[in-house]
């Protein structure tokens, strides 16, 4: 599933770090959360897509990858995105 155009812009500004920032953790993390509560809502309804669940079990995995390392580089950082996207760790 894509994200729309407006709706990834609007992530990306609302997480970006600097005035270029495409690419930071923070970014990645918010991009990939938003896609994995869409995809969560479709299971529901869709319980035998098994192709999508894995997609979704690949999001996690990539999201929990950015996740170790932002904790590691930046501990404060961290635990304000996660307070930000209501995750729980």
């Amino acid at each position: 599933m894509k994200l729309p155009k407006e709706k990834k812009t609007e992530i990306i500004s609302d997480y970006k770090t600097g005035d270029a920032d495409t690419g930071s953790p923070e970014v990645q993390v918010a991009l990939l959360t938003h896609k994995i509560r869409e995809l969560t809502e479709h299971l529901k309804k869709h319980k035998k897509d098994h192709a999508s669940r894995r997609g979704l079990l690949m999001m996690v995995g990539k999201r929990t990858t950015a996740l170790r390392y932002l904790r590691g580089k930046s501990p404060e950082r961290y635990t304000t995105l996660i307070a930000r996207l209501g995750l729980r760790r």
